[in-house]
């Protein structure tokens, strides 16, 4: 088994197409196929099902893949470290984290260590915490920002509390306030929401604590990321409950009745590889963000970082 059919292998496989894949590996398709070829021979079993050009994994493909993944990742990284044994001025970094984060605080944070070092590269994937989770195992991300898990069954990763903010009720300002004050959960039941997709942490969230006073939440639409949620919210077509480090000065906000609704915001890494200097110099730079009073928060938001460190 060989480096470069790995990297064929999970070119296929991510692509589902082998004319595609050669053209991203910047090499003949009968060489690729070939290698492919010579990888089935080695490992014992067929990797790709291939009917008619659609080309599928198959179990043993499926079973390889995630640790191919990690072997490329960690063999890029291995790379890296080296490349920026000279100095800090320069190498790569990738960043994980979820659509609110990154229209909340993120922004800010990495825009002070842009400014720190102009010459490291910066790749972000926005997605879910979980989805985010499994990239980090498999190496495919260096660092990720994620809401409210402590990583169970995964003993390759290791997280750190960042901050705990506070979920408040959105309406535009052009409308009425839901309610005078602060508003009990109970008052969301028949008020029509603005809701997220599936699988998305904020959906749970607020499903679970409706639920808990006893009724299902009423939903105007669902289905949205955090910007189109925004969007649908200023448009009118319901509330949303939303982490406090979003609204800024377009929404009204009204918080929740004590004790009200928090989630914890978390750095996740692997703890099971030596990370690059540039790796290690953003998660300085985020702890210290936090911790030295550079970062504004907005009401309802407080660092766990100082605490901690």
């Amino acid at each position: 088994m060989q480096f470069q059919q790995l990297a064929y292998f999970a070119a296929v496989a991510e692509t589902r197409h082998f004319t595609h894949a050669a053209e991203r590996m910047r090499v003949a398709q009968p060489s690729l196929s070939q290698q492919i070829r010579a990888l089935e021979r080695d490992v014992g079993a067929v990797l790709f099902h291939r009917i008619r050009g659609n080309v599928t994994l198959t179990e043993a493909g499926e079973t390889l893949l995630p640790i191919a993944r990690r072997i490329l990742a960690e063999t890029e990284t291995a790379y890296r470290a080296v490349r920026e044994l000279d100095e800090l001025g320069r190498g790569r970094v990738r960043l994980g984290a979820t659509p609110s984060l990154c229209t909340g605080l993120l922004p800010e944070m990495l825009a002070a260590f842009r400014r720190a070092y102009p010459g490291i590269e910066l790749v972000l994937h926005e997605s879910g915490s979980r989805d985010l989770q499994t990239e980090l195992s498999e190496g495919g991300l260096d660092l990720a920002v994620i809401v409210d898990s402590r990583l169970p069954g995964d003993a390759r990763l290791e997280s750190r509390p960042l901050f705990v903010e506070e979920l408040v009720v959105i309406s535009p300002k052009t409308a009425p306030a839901p309610v005078r004050g602060r508003m009990p959960i109970g008052a969301l039941r028949e008020r029509p929401l603005v809701m997220f997709r599936r699988g998305y942490d904020l959906r749970e969230t607020t499903v679970n604590a409706c639920r808990g006073e006893g009724f299902e939440p009423l939903f105007a639409i669902e289905g949205g990321e955090m910007d189109a949620v925004l969007e649908l919210v200023q448009a009118g077509l319901g509330l949303a409950v939303v982490p406090s480090t979003v609204v800024g000065t377009r929404f009204r906000r009204t918080q929740f009745t004590e004790p009200g609704l928090s989630r914890v915001v978390r750095l996740a890494y692997r703890r099971d590889v030596e990370q690059p200097r540039a790796v290690r110099a953003l998660q300085e730079a985020i702890l210290r963000f936090l911790a030295d009073g550079t970062a504004k928060l907005p009401p309802g938001t407080r660092s766990l970082v100082a605490a901690s460190r």
